[in-house]
């Protein structure tokens, strides 16, 4: 595809969460890009060894809910939620002396488009420059993979 995906990012505090019926203040870092491809295409390209790696880093393997992943760079947690073509949820430690955080991926179709919405939250998270340029280069990374 021709078309270059678009990043949004925003740190903003407080926002309402309603999905699921439930309402919870969310604080983090929140990026976002829209992927121009369908929902079923993205989704594979992000399950897949060369999607994971881009969003999670390299060597890191996606498993099932439950199982752990690790970056050769360090980061590594545990599969937390895994709904397929919805969202993916881990807990992310930057490295072994790292408190632990979270990181939600939803994915929402946008007609013949995909937005990837991500939540990065934690007490070592919120507001963090470091953490939101790592996000948003990682989305980046994971739309650009899907063009090749």
């Amino acid at each position: 595809m021709t078309s270059s995906p678009e990043t949004a990012h925003d740190q903003s505090a407080g926002d309402d969460d309603t999905q699921g019926g439930a309402t919870e203040q969310q604080t983090g870092i929140r990026s976002s890009v829209t992927i121009p491809a369908p929902l079923a295409q993205v989704w594979q390209h992000l399950i897949s060894s060369r999607g994971t790696e881009a969003w999670l880093g390299s060597g890191a393997v996606l498993g099932s809910k439950g199982e752990s992943w690790h970056s050769q760079e360090g980061p590594h947690g545990v599969v937390r939620s895994y709904h397929p073509q919805e969202q993916i949820r881990v807990s992310w430690h930057a490295d072994d002396n790292a408190p632990p955080t979270m990181v939600d991926l939803q994915l929402v179709p946008e007609g013949t488009a995909t937005r990837l919405d991500l939540l990065h939250d934690g007490p070592d998270v919120r507001g963090s420059a470091e953490h939101q340029n790592r996000w948003d280069e990682a989305l980046q990374r994971l739309a650009r993979g899907l063009d090749t």
